[in-house]
């Protein structure tokens, strides 16, 4: 038996199952300072991210569990995961594409989320290649799977450089036209994952406007400004200062879980869209994406009622998710960036998040 424990005490062998015919592990990527990235096969999730804080005391800054079985049966099925083949929400679990209507499981009220009931974060992915500071990972999801059209061949890349960042790279090809918007749901806490508040987080968003939504979390009207509202971290401002405010989106959400536009000069820029630091620990991670949006979710519906790693519970706003992503129900709105991958097409996208210490 492996008994090998990674940085944040996770043990590997326990990422070892059968699923469907096909094995989950736990594999360890390692930079030259020491940090620590973990990616399980099952969702392509990431495990445990561990950098060093200001003292130089190893710190794992992402939620999750310590086995495949508390994966398996976990209330929040999308702790690190790839969410695909549609991230967030698209209204009414339906959308048309060159005038077919293809209707999905309402999974989310009456709307798709993360891909439905069997999304890419609860399957098996194929591991292709494999080193000390990378792990390519591939799923083949097939025609009509989840009542998406097209065979879609997927391969998200995890790399951590040496300057303790993680890249994460996805590319996809169909071979009929579909719709698809992917992204890494990863839950961070700078201060520990399992600290009980990420209120006290100063948090930047390069973002001008956000998307108002409704009451099922799908944006309804055109893009509005941030300015003067609970919304803009344009200046740096404590998570938690204002997310109790008497203002209807985050009534709603209860919280923030709402997209920012991050501002670019021309789609697909590779471009800066959120800072975000813990005054406990001094951690600061940087994200960067060639994505047009951000999800800021700041784990408004966790409960604390699961047990996560080394035994630590996850109550309500003890995290905060950073999903660079297209916006919520693009395949039902024509004035959102276009979500249409067709055949001889491929999707390219990249984010990053990097961390340092102040």
């Amino acid at each position: 038996m492996n008994n090998e424990l990674t940085l944040s005490s996770v043990c590997v062998e326990s990422f070892r199952k059968a699923i469907n015919g096909k094995e989950t592990a736990l594999y360890i990527l390692k930079n030259r300072t020491g940090s620590e990235l973990t990616v399980t096969n099952y969702g392509a999730k990431i495990v445990s991210l561990t950098v060093p804080d200001r003292t130089g005391k190893w710190t794992d800054v992402v939620t999750g569990h310590d086995s495949i079985d508390d994966y398996l049966t976990s209330e929040e099925p999308y702790f690190g995961a790839i969410c695909g083949r549609y991230a967030n929400r698209i209204a009414n679990a339906r959308f048309t594409l060159d005038g077919t209507m293809y209707k999905l499981a309402a999974n989310n009220g009456p709307n798709s989320l993360h891909g439905g009931i069997t999304g890419f974060n609860a399957v098996v992915w194929e591991v292709k290649r494999v080193d000390d500071r990378s792990i390519e990972l591939t799923y083949l999801s097939i025609d009509g799977e989840e009542g998406f059209p097209g065979t879609l061949a997927t391969t998200v890349t995890y790399t951590l450089t040496d300057d303790d960042e993680v890249i994460i790279d996805y590319h996809a090809t169909t071979d009929k036209p579909t719709v698809l918007n992917l992204t890494n749901h990863s839950y961070f806490n700078l201060s520990g994952a399992g600290d009980p508040s990420v209120g006290n987080h100063q948090l930047i968003l390069n973002a001008d406007y956000y998307l108002p939504t409704d009451e099922t979390s799908i944006p309804l009207g055109p893009p509005e400004k941030v300015e003067g509202t609970p919304m803009d971290f344009r200046t740096a401002h404590e998570v938690g200062e204002r997310i109790n405010a008497d203002f209807k989106p985050l009534v709603i959400g209860r919280g923030y879980d709402h997209t920012f536009i991050i501002n670019k000069k021309e789609a697909g820029e590779w471009a800066f869209a959120a800072r975000c630091s813990s005054p406990k620990t001094g951690i600061v991670m940087d994200v960067f994406t060639t994505e047009p949006g951000v999800q800021l979710y700041t784990g408004n519906w966790m409960t604390g009622n699961l047990t996560g790693k080394s035994g630590r519970r996850y109550p309500r706003q003890s995290a905060l998710c950073f999903e660079t992503q297209h916006f919520p129900d693009s395949p039902n709105r024509p004035d959102y960036p276009g979500v249409v991958l067709r055949p001889g097409e491929a999707f390219e996208s990249r984010t990053a998040y990097k961390f340092s210490i102040e």
